[in-house]
């Protein structure tokens, strides 16, 4: 096989059991332009029955997507990466996480957020809303144990980033800056730097744009963990993002992270409302999607990972969103 070969190589899937959810044959996503390995395209999770005829072959319910449907998902060529979502609302066991990585191929490599029991300054009730503080925000021990641990048992090989996304701070904190980078360092610094032969990839993502500084930067470099370039209402554009990130790599040079979350200038209920069941692009993102595609082409070029991750209410539809990126990068690599 040659070099150029081997850059777009995709495994075969692993045998399917049968009566299980299959993978749509007619699917425009299998038209998808050839996308080199080390650049890995994905959706925030997978379990959607409004992907019929896109991601499955026919209407699946969600609970039956979210126990089979990834083995489906995991057939596309284009579809690499997932982001673990479940992840960030209780943490899951060493079993479960064996499960998913069985149901996708070698190569495959997943996104994992970090447990809200240590990225959250506060304990919040079920609309949301902080109460009292958070014991464990932080918490190193707690973060090993109930999550890096884990995860990397169950999925080996597949694992990709560990996300931090650090929940909407309390303004006290975010006033105190200096000191929740400190806390920031400490953090990461007591978390294990290897486990086994495996190094984890640790990145920060921010719901608050405040702490997008220098001083943020320096830290991540010096405790050798990337920034995810999270793109979401409360964070600002994605143009900006990537300035701060050129920084840290001008410093320590590593793995592109960004997580596609939300269209400029919506709430997240309000994409919700207005694009499901998620089967087509509503409010188109080009823009973006060239910025993005840009920077996985830069990083690729650089010798770095990439992992970029789509959510639905991005633009409507996050296979579709997919696809369109890699038509971008398929264009600045040709």
């Amino acid at each position: 096989m040659s070099h150029q070969a081997e850059l777009f190589a995709r495994p075969s899937p692993p045998a399917k059991r049968a009566g299980e959810v299959r993978s749509a044959p007619d699917s425009p996503l299998r038209q998808a332009p050839p996308v080199p390995a080390g650049i890995r395209l994905g959706t925030s999770s997978w379990f959607f029955p409004g992907w019929r005829g896109l991601v499955y072959d026919r209407l699946y319910p969600e609970a039956t997507l979210s126990r089979h449907g990834l083995a489906a998902y995991g057939e596309f060529p284009l579809l690499r990466t997932v982001s673990l979502d479940r992840t960030f609302y209780a943490p899951i066991s060493t079993v479960d996480y064996q499960r998913y990585a069985r149901q996708v191929p070698d190569g495959f490599s997943f996104v994992v957020k970090a447990p809200a029991v240590v990225c959250d300054a506060l304990v919040r009730d079920e609309q949301g809303r902080g109460r009292v503080a958070n014991p464990h925000f932080l918490d190193p021990g707690m973060a090993s144990r109930e999550f890096i641990m884990p995860c990397l048992d169950g999925l080996e090989a597949k694992a990709g980033p560990l996300v931090f996304q650090i929940s909407p701070l309390p303004r006290e904190l975010v006033e105190d800056a200096a000191s929740l980078v400190e806390r920031l360092a400490a953090f990461f610094g007591a978390l294990p730097a290897r486990l086994g032969t495996h190094r984890p990839l640790y990145a920060l993502e921010l719901r608050n744009g405040e702490l997008l500084t220098p001083r943020l930067m320096k830290m991540l470099a010096s405790a050798g963990v990337r920034y995810c370039v999270g793109l979401h209402d409360r964070m600002p554009e994605v143009e900006r993002q990537e300035t701060a990130l050129q920084a840290l790599d001008a410093l320590s040079p590593g793995p592109l992270v960004v997580r596609w979350n939300l269209h400029r200038g919506f709430r997240y209920q309000a994409a919700r409302q207005r694009y499901e069941p998620f089967d087509r692009l509503v409010d188109e993102d080009p823009e973006t999607r060239r910025v993005l595609a840009r920077m996985a082409a830069q990083a690729f070029g650089k010798g770095h990972p990439v992992w970029i991750t789509a959510n639905n209410k991005a633009e409507g539809s996050a296979p579709w969103s997919l696809l369109g990126l890699a038509e971008e990068i398929a264009k600045i690599l040709s």
